[in-house]
């Protein structure tokens, strides 16, 4: 009977010395998954805020086609 007794209690010594372990362990996979979760929305994020080459250049093109269309139409309208 006294075996049995000191089994118990060793197993529920550590039982509650080895659970805040498990309990903190499990809690910091979580964050770090949380965190690669969002250094990747960041990533993602920062991928769209700049302009590449191509585009600033076709924008430019577009801009400059309008800017002489205008010109145009102003010296159709001067000229009269």
């Amino acid at each position: 009977m006294a075996e049995v007794d000191i089994q118990v209690i060793w197993s529920a010594v550590i039982t509650l010395i080895l659970m805040p372990f498990a309990w903190v362990f499990t809690y910091l996979v979580k964050e770090v998954k949380r965190q690669q979760i969002l250094i990747n929305k960041t990533r993602e994020e920062i991928a769209y805020n700049y302009a590449r080459k191509d585009d600033v250049r076709d924008d430019v093109t577009k801009l400059m086609d309008a800017l002489h269309r205008l010109e145009d139409k102003l010296d159709k309208v001067l000229s009269k």
